[in-house]
């Protein structure tokens, strides 16, 4: 085994590509980890009684990059054995039971990854500037603010 494969890695990608969660677990896997959480959002088909026939993202790419950065700073401060992490995120249009974002972060024990996995969503919606548009069936559409924005609780919302 090469030495720099004991280092941690952190894998980003934004991306009008299909998502493969096979090749991001496979990023995070690690001889010295035991746990490999994932988390996979996807595209469902019904939202408050609509029928969804896809979502659309769009981003400010170098921004959202950033921010992801930022994220993963945060995990390895606050969980530290946490060994790789993989975020990778889908724009344009996204077909039902599809992923749009796929998380995967390894460590020795399952806790942190856990931990870790739910803390990169939550601070994902909150803070990323990816934006997702739900196309409904009947041809109307409506852009999705998160309830997690951290600007929508600023301003009391």
């Amino acid at each position: 085994m090469d030495e720099s494969d004991n280092d941690p890695c952190d894998f980003i990608k934004i991306t009008p590509d299909k998502l493969s969660t096979d090749e991001v677990s496979q990023l995070v896997v690690s001889p010295d980890c035991g746990a490999v959480s994932i988390f996979i959002g996807t595209t469902r088909n019904i939202f408050e009684g609509k029928k969804v026939a896809c979502l659309e993202y769009e981003a400010y790419t170098p921004m959202a990059e950033m921010e992801l950065k930022k994220i993963l700073a945060d995990i390895r401060q606050k969980w530290v054995s946490v060994k790789h992490i993989a975020v990778y995120h889908r724009l344009g249009l996204v077909p039902i039971t599809e992923a749009s974002v796929i998380i995967a972060i390894s460590s020795p024990h399952r806790n942190d990854s856990l931990d870790a996995v739910k803390y990169c969503i939550n601070t994902l919606k909150a803070t990323v500037p990816i934006w997702k548009k739900e196309v409904y069936e009947e041809e109307s559409y409506t852009w999705k603010e998160n309830k997690e924005c951290f600007w929508r609780k600023q301003d009391g919302l």
